[in-house]
């Protein structure tokens, strides 16, 4: 699963959510891409269904992008713990999804094939999103 190789801090706050995705709202590396249209928290293991989704469904063939990396660390208080006694550890990782963010990106494949595969790996996450081509795709 994703997740970054060191941070500087183990412990992050929640944030916000607010607000559209101006970065990475737009398919730049394939033909085709996933699009977000709700903000969520895409955790590393919805990331890793996703991206089996995509290779099983494509059969190997074509490339795909992940555009997106949990490097957002979550922490959980043990079951049935007291309050207080500080933060809990961190379980695990998650990418922070505004509205409009391209989520995955495929090429090398047909037209019907690619929409197929990303629909398919809509399903595995949490959030609405749809298929988008790019611009100047025919």
């Amino acid at each position: 699963m994703l997740m970054p190789k060191r941070v500087k801090f183990r412990k992050s706050q929640r944030g916000r959510m607010t607000g559209k995705a101006y970065r990475g709202s737009s398919v730049s590396f394939g033909d085709f891409g996933l699009k977000a249209l709700e903000p969520h928290w895409i955790t590393s293991r919805q990331i890793e269904a996703c991206r089996v989704a995509l290779s099983r469904k494509m059969k190997r063939d074509g490339k795909v992008w992940i555009r997106i990396f949990p490097d957002k660390p979550v922490s959980k208080k043990p079951l049935e713990t007291r309050m207080g006694k500080g933060k809990g550890a961190p379980e695990f990782w998650v990418a922070v999804v505004k509205p409009g963010r391209i989520l995955f990106e495929v090429s090398g494949v047909s037209k019907e094939l690619a929409h197929d595969a990303l629909k398919s790996c809509s399903y595995k996450l949490p959030i609405k999103c749809k298929v988008v081509a790019r611009p100047d795709y025919e």
